[in-house]
């Protein structure tokens, strides 16, 4: 059995919105309304964050509160491959998605060898750098990191020497770049990108699985279908986003909702099929933000109840 440890990153520096920090707690309470002891039957490890820095002025517009992601890539990365050098299974539960470079740093410090993939499932592809983001916010650019990507044919800005140095660091973070490659990365539910992002998945081919697709599809082949694709990679990620959910189907908590998402059901059967392959070494839940919920909790509450069955799958794989 998997000894799994639990992974708590509730930094939301990378967000738009607030909010996305509540978004563990919004879960363990959706388990105590489930009667679950989910969050006490397991070891759980807190990453330190500086969501305090929310109250200082921005320094740098093109990659907003970068120092702040800077620190927590460096503690995710150094947890996360501590857990997996120790042969425990990291579950991670973060607030914006650009804890996920951090949390994939962590992966291939601790597997520097070996050929990482990575599932991505999300209304967004995140392949944002800060030359080419027209927000700045950096949870649009996490795979930017993992690829060393900065997409400079699609610029629309220029960055200082200083802001170029914290950049850098973390697309080196863990002394690895890249860290993934475009062949080795599948999106699912992706359905709200811009120019810059459009122009990097098909300059590279990246394979993308479209809501539609995975709505035709038993959700058994569609996993049969993206693990195939990453048949040679040797460990695999999937990080869950839950605006990859349809906000009107589910609710609006989370920072960026977008309509004709997949349903609860879709993406749990999704990621259970996936996580049954035993080359998949984390599984991961993000941008879950209560502040934004029209539903009360219903986000997380969902949220809770797909992680709850992907952890069962984990358990039983022996």
């Amino acid at each position: 059995m998997e000894k799994i440890r639990l992974i708590l990153n509730a930094s939301e520096l990378g967000a738009g919105t607030r909010g996305a920090s509540l978004g563990v707690d919004a879960m363990k309470i959706a388990s105590i309304k489930a009667g679950s002891k989910y969050f006490a039957n397991y070891n759980t490890s807190v990453i330190p964050t500086q969501n305090d820095l929310l109250y200082n002025d921005i320094k740098f517009d093109k990659a907003k509160r970068i120092d702040g992601v800077v620190d927590n890539y460096e503690k995710s990365t150094a947890m996360i491959s501590e857990v997996m050098e120790k042969g425990e299974y990291p579950i991670v539960l973060t607030g914006d998605h650009s804890c996920a470079g951090g949390t994939i740093a962590g992966i291939k410090k601790a597997h520097p060898d070996k050929r990482l993939g990575v599932v991505w499932i999300d209304a967004h592809a995140d392949l944002h750098s800060p030359y080419t983001s027209p927000s700045g916010n950096i949870h649009g650019m996490p795979l930017a990191t993992a690829l060393n990507e900065d997409n400079l044919e699609h610029k629309i800005k220029d960055l200082d020497d200083e802001l170029s140095v914290q950049w850098n660091k973390l697309k080196n973070m863990g002394g690895i770049a890249p860290k993934i490659n475009p062949e080795d990365l599948v999106f699912v539910g992706v359905r709200d990108t811009e120019e810059p992002e459009d122009f990097y998945i098909a300059k590279h081919n990246i394979k993308t699985i479209p809501v539609e697709q995975v709505r035709r599809s038993e959700v058994r082949e569609i996993a049969e279908e993206i693990l195939a694709y990453l048949k040679d990679c040797d460990i695999l990620y999937v990080s869950f986003d839950v605006d990859s959910m349809d906000c009107d189907l589910i609710s609006y908590g989370t920072g960026t909702p977008v309509p004709n998402g997949l349903t609860e059901q879709e993406a749990s059967g999704l990621i259970n099929n996936l996580l049954i392959d035993k080359r998949v070494k984390c599984f991961e839940v993000v941008e879950i933000n209560p502040c934004l919920d029209n539903k009360q909790n219903k986000m997380a509450e969902t949220a809770f109840r797909i992680l709850e069955s992907a952890t069962v799958i984990i358990e039983k794989r022996g």
